[in-house]
């Protein structure tokens, strides 16, 4: 590829994810705004964001993609098959809430993608995510961090309900306390929010609530 191809190619992308950022911030604030709306928040115009995407679903296809790109690729980071399980599952944590907080619409505010390509697409990398933490979840067992005879299944399960919980009730109590729907998009949170975040999932999950836990 030429030099000029490549940095039309560059540019393109950049494009790309300019729009899906702006669309990101438009929709978690008002989840029926139009495409015209979010190209103004972009900066580009009506025509630019029609060229790179077919439809308003389509566009929200390629995010919920993009999120889920970007939630795999935080677990790979955390390393589940070769970290001390007890630190892989901390950092999966981490590096997954620093995901969803960055893509609160993308994630949690539609059910799967409506095109076949991007559905297909985003179940793949979810079943390919949840085998690695599964992975980290028998290593974990294996070395007595979870109890061995627990039901793998059920702390998947457990896990990604104190995930989801850590996730969206974090930022329903932050967006409350800014003033919720009214007030706009609560404030990303920092990395200290991130961090007793992920220690409290983990501290749930390894130790429960219970006065003799």
């Amino acid at each position: 590829m030429s030099t000029t191809g490549r940095k039309l190619r560059a540019d393109a992308e950049r494009s790309v994810r300019t729009i899906m950022e702006a669309a990101e911030r438009v929709l978690s604030e008002n989840p029926g705004a139009t495409m015209e709306q979010i190209a103004e928040a972009a900066g580009v115009s009506r025509t630019t964001i029609h060229r790179r995407f077919a439809s308003r679903e389509a566009l929200i296809d390629i995010m919920t993609v993009a999120a889920w790109k970007e939630i795999a690729e935080a677990v790979d980071a955390a390393r589940p098959s070769t970290a001390p399980p007890q630190v892989a599952m901390y950092q999966a944590t981490a590096n997954v809430l620093r995901v969803k907080s960055g893509w609160r619409f993308a994630l949690t505010s539609q059910g799967p993608p409506s095109g076949e390509r991007a559905r297909a697409e985003a179940a793949r990398i979810e079943a390919d995510t949840i085998g690695k933490c599964d992975i980290a979840i028998r290593r974990a067992q294996q070395e007595g961090v979870i109890r061995p005879d627990a039901d793998p299944l059920w702390v998947r399960r457990v896990y990604l309900a104190l995930l989801t919980e850590a996730a969206h009730g974090a930022y329903a109590g932050r967006a409350g306390a800014h003033g919720g729907a009214h007030g706009g998009a609560a404030p990303a949170e920092t990395e200290a929010d991130i961090d007793e975040l992920a220690t409290r999932v983990m501290d749930t999950l390894l130790r429960g609530v219970g006065a003799g836990s």
